[in-house]
């Protein structure tokens, strides 16, 4: 394999495990299922909130959330490390 594959391959995997999809993912999930709810809530459970649509307002806060999670990611994407990075790792002495 050579070097130019194992970087891709390490871009890649540095790009599926970053946690600011799996968090933005989360909250845009959970955002619209709430959303959703705060739409056909009934006035009892309005009432409930002293007037206020809760479940709308936090539902929309949490798409927003997870919307710029997801931007974040992708204005500054995950960079994996070169070789160089991992070397100098390895070389460095734990902090004991």
């Amino acid at each position: 394999m050579t070097d130019d594959e194992e970087l891709k391959k390490r871009s890649a995997a540095a790009k599926l495990f970053d946690i600011r999809r799996v968090i933005g993912a989360l909250f845009v999930v959970y955002g619209v299922i709430v959303t959703l709810l705060g739409i056909f809530d009934n006035q009892s459970e309005i009432d409930k909130a002293s007037g206020v649509r809760i479940n709308l307002w936090m539902g929309l806060a949490m798409l927003a959330l997870g919307g710029v999670f997801l931007a974040w990611q992708w204005w500054r994407p995950p960079v994996a490390p070169t070789d160089e990075d991992l070397q100098t790792s390895d070389e460095t002495p734990s902090g004991t």
